[in-house]
């Protein structure tokens, strides 16, 4: 590969599991988490040898021996009792900071895999379904480590040393705890785990779509309400509510089964190793103190097993996060970054030449763009027009590396747009996109968002130049009013303004502007693009409309129509668009 060959796109290659890939993404916080385990099994422990040391202590003491020959098991009693509090304050504390930690993290490497397929790429999932992936799938990591892994290793370590200490005191008494301790923490685990499978894939499927489906509900109500088609809507989200319970009920009953078959195989131990400790007793193999000692271990060494069907069920529900978002991981950038990008300067004026540009949006579907040409020099105001749908978005996605070009050539500043990182072309090509949102923040969050680093002098120049200015400080909150959802407290020219202020404050060397007067009525488009032309004077900017009043500042004017671009004059402007009009 060259040095300026873009880098494939990942394929679906066949990799590591999706629980392996999480827990990886993991692995670097295991100094944490692993104290957390380890307070976890001594917990357990302590809790296993309290009951057996207590059972000891009060056999023996029936037997009336000397106060010294039970001095050191009720020391122990009491050690013990005390440190089953201590080291269970201590795995809840070391889990949930070590697991929070963790989760902390991997939410910001799920968040940074999503960015590069923005926006081209996130349209294959749905809005609802990537925030249910961001939040609940990313929860699943949680769980994984809390519910899943400090369980099911201090089940294993008390196992362990409960069996061998039954081996050591009464052998075939181990054996027989042994294995039935194998069957209650590994095979009715598994077997949980194949039930719950494929209810953990259909429950997170579920919860997606209806994820989705009160997006739609919240963000489409009034169109919903004007076509008649809320009822329709709310009885799909109530069968999937419905499909979601009765997934519940059934991993429940699925919990509950298991959880009663580890209570019977612990009646099972319990019995069988007190009847094969009554037999050496009477044979005089085993002493009194130590019967009770084993009745007490074989039934007590379960409890630390009880929370294993959950776990494995919560394990099952673990696998289907992670697939999801393994196939988030693996979802390729529809734009990747060359390997050694050139740099792209951002505080020198840049010119700007498109040349037989060829862009398709489908790999067999038709060009939105095919012969594409213009020149935009530095400090020059281009306006470009077209009717919808003729590729004037496409055209400005692919000068802001949103989409790959699959012929001829976008060249900024002498150097091929294709050959720099995808990060320095939006810091050198920005500005207004035709789907620009407005965060439910305060006026001066949403505008900084352009330059964090901006000065109340800079702030107030950009919305000076917006024309906005004087309607910020005349609200009671001023620069500090709340705005809502998208600018929903807003007029559209307000709107507009707002977000030409944030273009206008970024000050990239190449200032783009798409469809910045959407939505607006005659009179206000017009205002509105005579303030852009203005505010825009000696600035590299490319203005994409397909509104006809208020251009009469601009340096130059282009159409684009069936995919390729021509220069027309002002004395031609009002034919042409009078021919948009009849497009749109």
């Amino acid at each position: 590969m060259t040095p300026h060959t873009e880098a494939a796109a990942p394929g679906r290659a066949r990799g590591p599991r999706p629980t392996a890939r999480l827990l990886h993404h993991l692995l670097p916080y295991w100094r944490r988490l692993l104290p957390a385990a380890l307070a976890a099994a001594g917990s357990e422990l302590a809790a296993a040898a309290l009951m057996a040391t207590a059972a000891w202590l009060i056999t023996r003491a029936a037997e009336q021996p000397p106060l010294a020959a039970v001095s050191v098991a009720i020391v122990a009693v009491r050690a013990l009792a005390l440190g089953r509090g201590a080291l269970r304050y201590i795995d809840r504390l070391l889990g949930h900071d070590g697991v929070l930690r963790a989760v902390a993290g991997f939410r910001a490497r799920v968040f940074e895999a999503l960015v590069p397929l923005a926006p081209a790429g996130t349209p294959a999932f749905r809005s609802g379904d990537l925030l249910t992936r961001l939040v609940d799938d990313v929860d699943a990591a949680q769980d994984l480590l809390l519910r899943v892994l400090i369980p099911a290793t201090a089940a294993f370590v008390v196992a362990a040393t409960a069996t061998g200490t039954v081996l050591l005191l009464l052998p075939e008494g181990g054996l027989l705890l042994g294995a039935l301790l194998i069957v209650a923490g590994l095979l009715v685990p598994a077997l949980v785990l194949v039930l719950s499978r494929r209810a953990g894939r259909a429950e997170k499927a579920a919860r997606a779509e209806l994820a989705a489906v009160t997006v739609d509900l919240t963000q489409g109500a009034a169109d919903l309400a004007a076509y008649g088609a809320r009822g329709r809507t709310h009885d799909r989200a109530r069968e999937v509510a419905a499909r979601i319970a009765r997934l519940e009920r059934q991993k429940a009953l699925t919990t509950s089964l298991a959880q009663a078959v580890v209570l019977v195989l612990q009646g099972a131990a319990t019995i069988g190793v007190t009847w094969l400790a009554l037999r050496a007793h009477a044979a005089g193999d085993l002493p009194a103190v130590q019967l009770t000692v084993l009745a007490v271990l074989a039934l007590v060494s379960f409890e630390a097993l009880a929370p294993l069907p959950a776990a494995a069920r919560r394990f099952a529900e673990v696998r289907a996060s992670a697939q999801r978002l393994a196939d988030l991981f693996d979802t390729p950038a529809p734009v990747a970054d060359p390997q050694s990008p050139d740099p792209l300067p951002t505080d020198e004026p840049l010119d700007v030449t498109i040349t037989d540009l060829r862009v398709r949006h489908l790999q067999d579907g038709p060009p939105a763009l095919d012969g594409a040409s213009l020149r935009l020099p530095a400090g020059q105001r281009v306006v470009l027009l077209g009717a919808s749908g003729s590729g004037k978005s496409t055209l400005i996605a692919a000068l802001m590396r949103f989409v790959p070009y699959e012929a001829g050539s976008i060249r900024v500043g002498g150097r091929e747009l294709k050959h720099c990182a995808g990060a320095d072309a939006r810091r050198a090509i920005t500005g207004m996109t035709q789907d620009a949102h407005l965060f439910h923040a305060a006026i001066r969050a949403n505008l900084i968002l352009a330059r964090p680093d901006a000065t109340e002098a800079e702030l107030r120049d950009a919305a000076r130049r917006a024309r906005i200015l004087d309607w910020i400080e005349s609200l009671p909150d001023g620069w500090d009013t709340v705005l809502g959802g998208d600018g929903a407290t807003m007029s559209g020219g307000q709107r507009q303004r707002l977000l030409l202020a944030r273009a206008l404050l970024a000050d990239p060397p190449v200032l783009v502007l798409d469809e910045p007067t959407e939505g607006l009525d005659p009179d206000t488009a017009a205002a509105v693009l005579a303030d852009i032309l203005d505010a825009t004077r000696g600035r590299t900017t490319l203005l994409v409309t397909h509104e006809r009043a208020g251009l009469a500042a601009a340096d130059r004017i282009l159409t684009l129509d069936g995919g390729r671009i021509r220069s027309i004059s002002h004395a031609d402007l009002d034919d042409v668009t009078d021919g948009l009009a009849l497009a749109l």
